[in-house]
């Protein structure tokens, strides 16, 4: 090891099996006004993990150096899940316990060796503070939670006295608590019947959009929209505070939340789904009171649309995103869009506001106004008191904004799709790692502005919620077109727009990096630079409003789905392309392209579960095949036995042949969907040879 020079830290050795990223940290020296021509600048080298084995992690853990990477034990704690278990860093962080000693011998801590050690151990008790305060679900194992044992073990002879062992005592008793809460829950009968809304659910033998409302059975009690528009947009931000603020960041990562759709995975992200039940309760809400009576006349239900217009604008004032876009979403369905005779009687005011709302969501320019818009609302920052401590919120900060959280979900499972798990030589590519721990600080940041709302519960608007109707989306539709049948609809009506896959969006937000501004720094979701496609405008605010007698342009997707849940799998906002490194990523079909993102499913018993993958120009077909089995957790040796072929439309499919180059032999104009397939398997549909 040489020395290290003026100014400049030593530089350790490298161990094997270990990358490491070395970056300037530049300063400036003080110098006098008088000499603005000379410059003198220190620089010294910052040394931060790029991947390793998970014994070098781990052990990172303990000796790195705080100073020179302090982003490395958050990142690793909140994201950990996604390579190893909890009970494989445990078992590798937590030292054995000393042997007794016999009768009589004292300790001797003078021996430099008994110094390290106790070095050591402070700084694993340090870790499991941090651990145990910041990620406590990581160690909820019941019924015997024997992660959690192994940790008061440790802390009972290391540390007995200490902050931690209180905390993980505190923690043990708090999950107990809740599992004696849930079995007390499970032994006492049902309360309601159903999810909110199921008393109004149509029954199995009724004909289809046949509601117990049609059949002259009315909603006891006062419906939703008959209190006022403050007390609604308040007891729905109270709802979606208390959910967000419950969200636990690691079930956002998209190695987690793709596992959603797997069969027995009912109880993966619980606190993600929370979300998305709320997300669809709201968008059910709006539905099934615009919707209402088919007997309302054209006026009353235009009263109906601009009340929920002022909701949402109260919504946006609060600072609350995710029912702004839940309503949004409702008013731009297929089964409400189409009323155009409702949509006529609708004030010009209102609509204006309609408009000014639905730019917030705009698909143009792949979403910029939403993300700058959220931004700018992070930014906002009350006056800074003197006694408040460094590094703290402000006091008087605004609270909120709560964040649509379908955009960071969109984000995360980019990245879990566009970087490698793991990279040559089997080390984890913890890069990756701190790229996704970038998006979850921003929750948690989040997460902890939205703990200043102070909002009470109104009684009596949750109950008109629970008890709102919901409609299916056959029902919603068919409800619509009772209302005004197709031939009412005139010619220049809005035309539907198709449903808009994940693997077009994946590859649509990734394309836009070549346009991406150097301002932003790789992987920073919080820049506001936007990756702009060539030549695309700005967006902007319509300067013109349409006459009141023709439906507002809606900006966002219109869909027939009365279900828009916090998922990247439906239509709804899509978050700014991060600049991942890697080729540059085109639409879908686009010709003369190096890569493109794909889905590809197994066919088996578990339904259609797809997962994406990156598929550039020199990929053959084992490769891709070897990825998407890693992709969907199949033991790789078995790579040859499986077929690739791409899914067409027409119940066909394109077989790809063996050591094919896939991006070539694919057909470009088809959907980028995918399926593996045993060779020798039997299945009626039709395969075409590539020519």
């Amino acid at each position: 090891m040489r020395k290290a020079g003026p100014g400049e830290r030593a530089v350790a050795e490298r161990d094997p099996g270990t990358q490491l990223d070395g970056r300037a940290r530049v300063s400036q020296v003080p110098r006098p006004a008088a000499c603005d021509a000379f410059l003198h600048y220190r620089t010294s080298k910052v040394r931060a993990l790029r991947a390793a084995r998970l014994e070098r992690l781990v052990r990172e853990l303990v000796s790195g150096d705080r100073a020179q990477d302090p982003g490395f034990v958050p990142a690793f704690l909140a994201t950990h899940r996604a390579f190893v278990p909890t009970a494989r860093v445990l078992a590798l962080l937590l030292p054995p316990p000393p042997p007794p000693l016999p009768p009589g011998v004292e300790i001797k801590k003078t021996e430099g060796r008994d110094l390290s050690f106790n070095q050591n151990l402070r700084a694993v008790v340090s870790v499991l503070g941090s651990w145990l305060r910041d990620h406590p679900q990581d160690f909820r194992d019941p019924p015997a939670h024997s992660d959690l044992s192994s940790v008061r073990t440790f802390l009972g002879w290391a540390a007995p006295l200490g902050a931690e062992a209180r905390e993980a005592e505190k923690l043990l008793g708090q999950l107990l608590e809740e599992a004696e809460h849930a079995q007390e829950e499970e032994a006492q009968p049902q309360a309601r019947a159903g999810p909110p809304g199921a008393a109004q659910t149509p029954c199995a033998g009724c004909p289809e959009g046949c509601s117990q409302e049609e059949e002259g059975l009315v909603q006891e009690g006062p419906e939703l929209l008959d209190f006022g528009v403050d007390e609604v947009a308040e007891q729905l931000t109270l709802l979606d505070v208390e959910l967000f603020s419950r969200v636990r960041p690691c079930e956002c990562l998209g190695s987690v939340w793709s596992q959603r759709d797997r069969p027995g995975a009912a109880g993966v992200a619980p606190t993600v789904r929370a979300t998305v039940t709320q997300f669809n309760t709201v968008t059910g809400c709006v539905l099934g009171s615009v919707l209402g009576p088919p007997g309302l006349a054209a006026p009353q239900r235009a009263q109906r649309l601009e009340k929920w217009i002022r909701i949402a604008q109260r919504c946006r004032e609060l600072r609350n995103f995710s029912s702004l876009r839940a309503i949004l979403s409702a008013l731009q369905s297929n089964p409400i869009y189409r009323l155009k005779r409702s949509w006529g009687a609708v004030s010009r005011e209102p609509l204006s506001t309609f408009r000014k709302l639905s730019q917030i969501f705009s698909d143009e320019n792949n979403h910029l106004s939403c993300r700058e818009i959220l931004s700018q609302e992070e930014a906002t920052e009350g006056p800074q008191e003197e006694d408040t401590p460094l590094g703290s919120l402000p006091s008087k900060l605004p609270p909120g904004p709560v964040p649509y959280l379908g955009t960071f979900l969109t984000d995360l499972i980019m990245l879990d799709t566009a970087l490698p798990d793991m990279l040559e030589g089997d080390l984890i590519n913890f890069e990756k790692r701190r790229k996704e721990w970038e998006i979850l600080a921003r929750i948690q940041q989040l997460q902890r502005r939205c703990r200043s709302y102070c909002l009470s519960p109104h009684p009596p608007v949750l109950a008109a919620l629970r008890a709102q109707r919901q409609l299916s989306e056959e029902q919603s539709y068919h409800v619509s077109r009772v209302i005004e049948p197709p031939a009412a609809s005139c010619p220049s009506s809005p035309r539907v727009r198709r449903r808009i896959s994940l693997t077009k969006r994946l590859s649509a937000k990734l394309s836009r990096e070549k346009g991406s501004s150097p301002g932003g720094s790789p992987g920073d979701p919080s820049s506001p630079t936007s990756s702009l496609s060539p030549g695309s405008p700005p967006s902007s605010p319509r300067s013109k409003d349409p006459p009141p007698g023709s439906p507002p342009a809606s900006p966002g997707p219109q869909v027939p789905s009365t279900k828009l849940p916090l998922s990247p799998d439906l239509p709804g906002p899509r978050p700014l392309a991060l600049s991942l490194s890697g080729p540059c990523i085109p639409l879908l079909g686009q010709q003369g392209s190096e890569a493109r993102v794909i889905r590809v499913s197994i066919d088996n018993d578990h339904g259609n579960l797809y997962r994406s993958i990156l598929l550039t120009s020199q990929d053959k077909a084992p490769s891709v095949v070897q990825r998407a089995l890693q992709k969907h957790n199949v033991a790789q040796p078995w790579a040859h036995d499986y077929q690739l072929f791409q899914v067409l439309p027409g119940d066909r499919e394109l077989l790809i042949p063996d050591n094919a180059n896939v991006f070539y032999a694919m057909s470009p104009a088809a959907p980028g969907d995918f399926m593996l397939r045993r060779k020798g398997g039997a299945r009626h549909t039709n395969s075409v040879s590539p020519t």
